[in-house]
């Protein structure tokens, strides 16, 4: 039996730039799909009473879940910046290769940016329960 080829393969392909923002911007977007069971969760918590919100929140409040809120922050600060990014080149702009590369580096800058503001806001800052 003679071989086949295998096509397409993952070894043709260059992981540039691009590719990695675009994969990275599907990650993040199942994870926030993901995360919304959480806030699901929470306010079906809420609607059921007294007792199922004092249980839930004994259980969103452990570390385990509060390093899922941090991966969630970080999930939605870089999904928000490349989606800006996605809605400018809807546009028409942008497109160009040095373009690309360059909105490539805001979008990463933008959202690291961002994780730190709402890190800060959340963690350090104003953010207080009552």
């Amino acid at each position: 039996m003679p071989t086949r080829p295998l096509s397409p393969h993952l070894g043709v392909y260059k992981f540039t730039y691009t590719m990695v923002t675009s994969i990275l911007n599907r990650i993040t977007g199942l994870g926030l799909s993901l995360g919304l069971l959480l806030l699901v969760y929470w306010l079906a918590a809420v609607a059921a009473g007294e007792r199922s919100y004092a249980r839930a929140l004994s259980l969103l409040s452990t570390p385990g879940v509060r390093i899922i809120y941090a991966a969630i922050v970080i999930a939605f600060c870089y999904h928000f910046s490349a989606g800006i990014r996605h809605l400018i080149w809807d546009t028409g702009r942008g497109l160009e290769r040095s373009q690309a590369r360059a909105s490539a580096r805001v979008v990463l800058a933008v959202s690291v940016l961002l994780m730190l503001l709402i890190g800060y806001w959340l963690w350090v800052g104003g953010a207080r329960a009552p």
